[in-house]
Order: structure tokens, then C-alpha cells, then sequence
């Protein structure tokens, strides 16, 4: 069977919480369950490395504000870590060349970061964190479900992602006008700051 759905899949996640679509494939190949991931993933280093980024994700990601300021800084990070996730995945295979699933993988992670972090800006025009912590919660449960489910179902998983891509694209829309109240905000805090600054540097008198 093609890697394709798997790919599409692992990109999908990638773009939502890439750390933890690393540990999660680490974990299950280096447990054997599943001889679809490359040994790359199951290094020891790796699997450190993504979870101790994970846990500080878990964290960044729930807290108002800082988990656009965290989004904002996984601009790159998500897509790249989605296209070199998909590229190991394609290549010991050989039904799919790994310059076409890094292409795959990348650009998907790409479009459900921007799903994410749109979807954030939305949220924290009311900054309470309880929106935010629900948000987060449920994006880590469905990126473990969605992968774990790809590595037994990828055609199944990979219509299941494509099908929350689609959603998010659409409700992102919908939010437009929050996303830039959002960025408004942003901007006059950036001006306060930037017009206060001078002034604090003097001492009176």
C-alpha cells in the first residue's frame, strides 16, 4: 500500500504539535508496534529531545497570548519538521519519492498550522485561559488519535485529517474578524510600549 495516506496524515498532525508526532512515532516503532517508522525516529536523542519540546508545548500552548507568541516562533519549525517527518516516511518504501512526501507533508503541516494559530488569535481576544487549555487539550488527543489510527487505518486516518483540515480552513474564515482584533490589539500594545519606553528611560528630574 501507497505511504501516501500516511504522509498526508503525519503532516496534518505535524502542523498542529509536530513534537509530539515525532514522540509518538519514535515510541511505537522503537516498541514494535508498528515497522512503518524509520529507525531515524526511534534514536534515543530524538525521543529526548522531542519530549522534553513536547512538554514545554504542553505548557506554552496553554497559556493566552504565549501560545501565539509560541505558534508565531513554529512558523518554519511545524512545516520543516512535517516535510522531513514525511520524506524518512517515504524513504524506505519506494511507492512515493521522498522530494514528492516532503512536499506533501510540508506544505499540509503549513496550511493546519495556519488552521492553528489563526484559530488561537481567534480564542485570545478573550483572553481567560480556560478557552485556550480546552483548545489545547483537544488538539493533543486528536493528533495522538488521528496518528495512532493511521498507523492501523492510513486511508481512513488520512480522510479523517483531510476532513478536519477542510473544516478548520472554513472556520477560519469565519473568525476573520476576530483574527485581526486579535492583531490590532497586538499592534497597539507594540505602540504603547514602543511610545512608553523613551520615557521610562529618564529619571524624573
Amino acid at each position: 500500500m501507497s505511504v501516501l495516506p500516511l504522509v498526508f496524515t503525519s503532516g496534518w498532525a505535524s502542523g498542529i504539535n509536530a513534537y509530539a508526532v515525532v514522540l509518538l512515532l519514535g515510541i511505537f516503532g522503537a516498541t514494535g508496534v508498528t515497522d512503518e517508522v524509520p529507525a531515524s525516529l526511534q534514536r534515543t536523542d530524538v525521543l529526548v529531545v522531542a519530549g522534553v519540546l513536547f512538554l514545554c508545548e504542553v505548557v506554552a500552548d496553554k497559556i493566552p497570548y504565549v501560545d501565539s507568541v509560541w505558534d508565531t516562533a513554529h512558523t518554519f519549525i511545524r512545516p520543516l519538521a512535517g516535510a522531513v517527518v514525511a520524506a524518512l516516511l517515504a524513504g524506505g518504501d519506494g511507492s512515493l519519492s521522498e522530494i514528492a512526501a516532503g512536499a506533501i507533508g510540508g506544505s499540509t503541516a503549513l496550511m493546519s498550522h495556519l488552521v492553528k494559530a489563526g484559530t488561537r488569535m481567534a480564542v485570545n481576544t478573550s483572553p481567560e485561559p480556560f478557552s485556550n487549555i480546552a483548545m489545547s487539550t483537544v488538539e493533543d488527543l486528536g493528533v495522538a488519535g488521528v496518528v495512532t489510527f493511521a498507523l492501523f487505518h492510513p486511508v481512513i486516518a488520512a480522510g479523517i485529517a483531510g476532513t478536519l483540515l477542510l473544516l478548520g480552513l472554513v472556520i477560519l474564515a469565519f473568525l476573520a474578524s476576530r483574527i485581526r482584533r486579535f492583531l490590532r490589539r497586538r499592534a497597539q500594545r507594540r505602540e504603547e510600549k514602543r511610545l512608553t519606553a523613551p520615557v521610562s528611560q529618564w529619571p524624573d528630574g
